[in-house]
């Protein structure tokens, strides 16, 4: 018996409402949240045309296997971004055109495997062996209006296809479960010199792979409390007389790492050769949703997990695309640098409890914002909707003329100028073009830079 997909019947409005326009097809993604006995999809958007294909494919008979896997992954990407703690791209669609009905399979399951591919592979979590490894393929014919819905395991790329069941059902995600999580986050990085091959970007990745072992092993207080995460999430919980599904619930979540160490768990100290280092510090604003449908209280510390390293990883990975398109100039040896990694704006979904997310450096409008909502997720919103969840915090950029003073002591400056930022970057380096991303081989010094194995 295959797998049952439970859709908001707004996605299927939205399936029935693109026109082709000429094309062959019209390709995009499923936006959801998986179970163990069903999957609930609350959104669909469409893959962006490239601009220079726009006007191309209606003068070309495009065939599925020229489907741009390359674009439509970047999308995925993108969007994935978007999303908070418990949301996931379940899924692509394709709409195509009768005389292409019978050609979709092998292209869908291409692009299916390949986005999944593209988006686990900047994760600093994996999915375990309990969680649903099946993934939604969905193709609608746009002369009969057929639709064809088919899962594949992700776990297998030799995986045949499996029918599923598409249902739709009218305001699925209006009571959905919401909670709310503040972290504050001081992460130290050495930047290696024993490697010209290590880039910024992957020396940061690295040190992010570290810290993401104590989020994952942190103790997790829900409403103050800590619960069996076996236990029913609503426990407790007041509900509307004759109605089984839950009202709105909001959640405030506390994390505790500090008390990951024990009698039993010994660290080892790592001696480590550097040219520098990273320090990622403030507080971000973390949130994650489920479904109403008898929650877990495993599902929601995981949601709220994932949420948290996402974010995290998400700003970084943002903040280096920036570096890079603008061509930061090369700094002077020993000198710092203080950049501000980007804040979180929410924005509701129509009709729902669940909000989406962006990024906004402190120079880019709200209207870029908009903008930026409704290319990747083909959805209009208001600028007024746009709710910045995170603090007004400080800070400065200042310079130092020894490398070791500043991994022991990254406190001392004096705020000068206010912004509007959730988490400060602070890279040190002794040489290098932060454009490129190089870090140099030249030693500096040797700092020591304890983790928990």
């Amino acid at each position: 018996m295959g797998r049952t997909y439970i859709v908001e019947e707004t996605v299927g409005q939205y399936l029935s409402n693109i026109d082709l326009q000429g094309k062959a097809f019209v390709s995009g993604l499923l936006i959801g949240q998986c179970s163990s006995q069903k999957d609930y999809v609350i959104l669909a958007t469409r893959t962006p045309p490239k601009e220079e294909q726009s006007e191309n494919l209606k003068h070309l008979k495009a065939k599925l296997d020229n489907l741009d896997e390359e674009w439509a992954t970047e999308h995925a990407c993108q969007v994935s971004r978007m999303l908070p703690g418990g949301l996931l791209v379940l899924g692509v669609f394709i709409i195509t055109t009768l005389e292409l009905a019978n050609d979709f399979q092998n292209a869908l399951r291409r692009l299916m495997f390949a986005v999944e591919k593209s988006i686990n592979r900047k994760r600093l979590w994996n999915f375990t062996e309990e969680e649903v490894s099946e993934r939604v393929t969905l193709h609608i014919c746009a002369s009969t209006k057929k639709i064809f819905c088919r899962t594949y395991d992700i776990h297998d790329p030799k995986s045949s296809a499996r029918p599923a069941d598409w249902k739709y059902q009218s305001g699925l995600s209006s009571s959905w479960l919401s909670l709310e999580c503040t972290v504050h986050i001081n992460i130290h990085i050495p930047l290696s010199a024993t490697s010209v091959s290590y880039t910024l970007e992957k020396n940061t990745k690295n040190g992010l792979t570290r810290w993401a072992k104590e989020i994952e092993n942190g103790v997790y207080l829900i409403n103050g409390q800590v619960k069996d995460e076996d236990c029913d999430l609503l426990e407790g919980q007041k509900k509307s007389r004759g109605n089984t599904q839950a009202t709105s619930h909001s959640f405030d979540v506390r994390v505790l790492t500090q008390l990951l160490l024990n009698s039993d768990h010994r660290s080892t100290a790592t001696v480590q050769i550097c040219s520098g280092s990273v320090n990622l510090k403030g507080a971000v604003k973390c949130r994650a949703y489920i479904h109403s449908s008898k929650p877990k209280v495993k599902d929601a510390v995981q949601a709220v997990k994932r949420d948290i390293l996402n974010t995290v990883a998400d700003r970084c990975e943002i903040l280096f695309e920036d570096l890079l398109l603008n061509e930061i100039p090369e700094k002077k040896d020993s000198e710092k640098e203080f950049h501000v990694l980007p804040y979180r704006v929410f924005v509701p979904l129509p009709g729902s409890t669940v909000m989406l997310c962006d990024y906004k450096f402190d120079d880019e409008s709200a209207e870029e914002i908009r903008d930026h909502f409704m290319e990747m997720l083909d959805h209009t919103i208001k600028i007024e909707d746009l709710e910045i969840a995170e603090e007004t915090n400080t800070a400065c950029m200042s310079s130092s003329m020894n490398s070791q003073a500043s991994l022991d002591n990254t406190d001392d400056e004096q705020p000068k100028q206010p912004i509007k930022t959730t988490m400060l970057l602070k890279i040190q380096q002794n040489i290098g073009v932060i454009a490129a991303f190089t870090v140099a081989v030249l030693a500096a010094g040797i700092s020591f830079h304890y983790f928990s194995d």
